[in-house]
């Protein structure tokens, strides 16, 4: 029998009622992402950075599955990976080693989300990468980035690379390793992750028949990509979030504790 998990007390009472509904966003998205079936066991991370003027973060604790994580259970950590509140869990420190080298550098990006998806991983080692063959495509393609492989994310040297790469875009394809969104909100890094994990889906779908494929007109991807934000990821944390979250509550709701 696996040894009970830690017992960890809600932590609302002892946190800025921004981190809690930052820690209950988190929850929710490890939640959401075990919910499409997204997760790689305990191999993969979220993060998000605590509002203020500290540049503390919330991780995963490592040993839990995506869907045992809640608001209270998430650990908060320093750019280094040091944990600044008592927790009854680590984190993984190499699983924070890309998430902090891009909440150093990007401002806008409070939220992280990496996965080694199979679809996701099997687009990342195709030579020509993401292809706009689906509607759903041409909005991770607005703004997408690839950084090459370089093993296992232990080497703080990468991070300068991975940094360079990501430049100011918000969906990065990490070669032959899986895929990685960041952006303001959860709620809007979430999103885009929907958009590229489904793009993924759908053209590891459409080669699997291998049938010629049709690539979307370059002027038509040209224009849809100019309103991409208007159109889709915009409403991420206005429409989408909220409906996701009656789905995960509908589900299980103890994320909120």
């Amino acid at each position: 029998m696996n040894a009970p998990l830690p017992n960890t007390h809600s932590l609302r009472e002892h946190v800025s009622a921004e981190e809690w509904r930052m820690r209950v966003d988190l929850a929710a998205c490890y939640r959401l992402v075990a919910m499409y079936g997204w997760d790689d066991l305990v191999f993969t991370h979220i993060s998000a950075r605590v509002p203020g003027p500290e540049h503390h973060f919330l991780i995963n604790p490592y040993g839990l599955l995506f869907e045992e994580i809640t608001a209270s259970s998430l650990v908060k950590v320093d750019l280094q990976g040091r944990k600044v509140m008592d927790s009854p869990y680590e984190i993984n420190p190499a699983g924070f080693t890309i998430h902090s080298a891009i909440h150093e550098a990007r401002e806008d990006a409070n939220c992280v989300i990496h996965l080694h998806t199979v679809d996701g991983v099997a687009v990342s080692t195709q030579k020509d990468g993401l292809l706009p063959i689906s509607q759903h495509s041409l909005f991770p393609m607005s703004g997408l980035s690839y950084h090459a492989y370089e093993g296992i994310a232990l080497n703080p040297e990468e991070k300068v690379r991975l940094v360079a790469d990501l430049g100011n875009t918000c969906s990065m394809i990490l070669r032959n390793h899986g895929l990685l969104t960041c952006d303001k909100t959860v709620a809007d890094a979430f999103l885009r992750m929907f958009f590229l994990q489904r793009s993924c889906e759908i053209q590891v779908k459409a080669q699997s028949s291998g049938g010629a494929l049709i690539q979307v007109d370059p002027r038509i991807v040209a224009g849809i990509q100019a309103a991409a934000e208007k159109v889709t990821l915009s409403a991420g944390g206005n429409i989408a979030w909220p409906a996701l979250l009656r789905k995960l509550d509908r589900v299980a709701a103890d994320y909120k504790d």
